[in-house]
């Protein structure tokens, strides 16, 4: 006997499924905010120098940016749901891993581990939402949805980060396998299966990969170490980043399949939703940077009371799902969007005095203004990149976003820590706030890019 699958059990299952992929952005959001809120914790035991701090973050958005390109692809020709929970396995692995580091070498070794997972896992979550819910209206309300979910995942990492510090900063690595857990049983259950289209490796361009994330971490230690060396050994080592980056344009060219298909960047409205992307995580990852070494190891505060203060930027998981849409639809995405990074400015400039007498009170007119920048910014431009993208391409277009998300993320780290390292050898005011005008700037220039696309309407006649 047949059982008939009726168009309500379809709708059911079908968020249902968005339930799990919201719950994995949700985890890689909460993973990364963990991090940041417990550094000070593992430098205190690890005996990490403010230069070398920087690696537990960047690390991970280093295999995270430089495979997510080739994981796009991957779910594209190995399968959405194999690669979704065969990576999802990995993360909870290395993520276990991470939490019994004894080295620093070893704590950096598990985060790039877990950003490449991440790499592979989170394209093929995001494929699986544009394959399951048809271009229009009901893709922008999911899209929405697990955007602003990742977004809360994010700022609500920051005070699960200060309550797990709290008991030990290994914690931040060992909570996430928990939930890892519990989605990978789940996934397992509802995610539908699809056919490869390909299982030969030599369609997936590796070399690619391999080039792009070479030049991306090179560039980063050329730039996090600049005020340390010569600055002949700086030119040296940005001008070898530089070759790695052409190569891996050779490449590309050259390449079957490649990961970019270069022509793709022609499309103006994709690079410039990219580029504010880019601003966006990369300008908020240097302010959490600053403002949890502050409040920690200038102020005093604990991890507890710094993750409090950082969490009300979380109001943006209730608002995005909710307010964002409805603003899209009022004034459109790219409006929006740029509204956002200017309230991002707004945010970094309240904090921008860094008076040694701030309370808890202070900080919350910086952290409602954080939460509102995301709530603008980070769901419109995520279908500003992927919006209009032909199907065969959806899964280069959201592996382009979140590349963009993740190397913004180590670019705007790595010279926001250039920059307070060269300002004073110590931690100090001046030197945090130094960091914070570049988190200031990119900002302020993403907000430029975006709202350059924004088209005056024509009055009729």
């Amino acid at each position: 006997m047949s059982v008939t699958v009726t168009a309500p059990d379809r709708q059911l299952r079908r968020w249902g499924v968005l339930i799990v992929l919201c719950g994995a952005i949700f985890l890689e959001g909460i993973d990364v905010s963990m991090m940041g809120v417990a550094l000070p914790a593992m430098r205190a035991e690890l005996g990490l120098a403010t230069a070398e701090l920087q690696w537990v973050v960047s690390g991970y958005v280093l295999g995270y940016g430089g495979f997510v390109l080739l994981g796009g692809r991957a779910a594209d020709l190995l399968g959405r749901r194999r690669m979704f929970v065969g990576w999802l396995v990995v993360f909870l692995a290395f993520s276990g891993l991470g939490g019994l580091a004894t080295e620093p070498w070893m704590l950096v070794v598990a985060r790039f581990a877990t950003g490449v997972a991440a790499a592979f896992l989170t394209p093929a979550g995001l494929s699986i939402i544009l394959t399951l819910f048809a271009q229009g209206a009901e893709r922008n309300r999911a899209m929405l949805v697990y955007a602003g979910i990742g977004a809360g995942g994010f700022s609500l990492g920051m005070v699960a980060g200060g309550l797990l510090t709290a008991i030990g900063w290994r914690w931040v690595f060992f909570a996430p396998v928990l939930l890892a857990a519990a989605l990978l049983a789940a996934a397992t259950v509802l995610l539908p299966r699809d056919t490869p289209v390909s299982t030969r490796l030599r369609d997936l361009d590796l070399g690619g990969a391999a080039t792009l994330t070479a030049a991306m971490l090179v560039l980063v230690v050329g730039i996090v170490h600049a005020p340390d060396v010569p600055v002949i050994t700086t030119v040296g080592t940005l001008a070898a980043a530089a070759v790695l980056l052409t190569v891996f344009v050779l490449v590309e060219r050259r390449c079957g399949a490649p990961l970019i298909r270069l022509g793709i960047l022609r499309n103006a409205a994709l690079v410039r939703a990219n580029l504010g992307a880019a601003t966006l995580v990369g300008s908020m990852i240097g302010f959490q940077f600053v403002a949890v070494l502050f409040l920690q190891e200038l102020r005093g505060w604990t991890s507890v009371e710094t993750g409090l203060a950082l969490a009300i930027a979380g109001l943006d998981a209730v608002l995005a799902p909710t307010l964002t849409p409805l603003l899209v639809r009022r004034f459109g995405v790219l409006p929006v969007a740029a509204t956002g990074l200017v309230s991002a400015v707004g945010s970094y400039l309240a904090f921008a005095p860094l008076r040694a007498d701030w309370g808890f009170v202070d900080v919350i007119p910086t952290m409602v203004l954080l939460g509102i920048a995301f709530t603008l910014a980070y769901g419109p431009l995520t279908i500003a990149a992927t919006d209009g993208t032909a199907a065969s391409e959806e899964g280069l277009a959201s592996a382009l976003l979140t590349m963009s998300f993740q190397f913004g993320a180590a670019i705007g780290l790595a010279v926001v820590t250039a920059v307070v390292v060269a300002t004073d050898t110590t931690l100090t005011a001046d030197a945090l706030r130094a960091g914070l005008w570049v988190a200031i700037g990119g900002a302020a220039l993403g907000a430029v890019v975006v709202a350059s696309g924004i088209r005056r309407k024509v009055p009729a006649g």
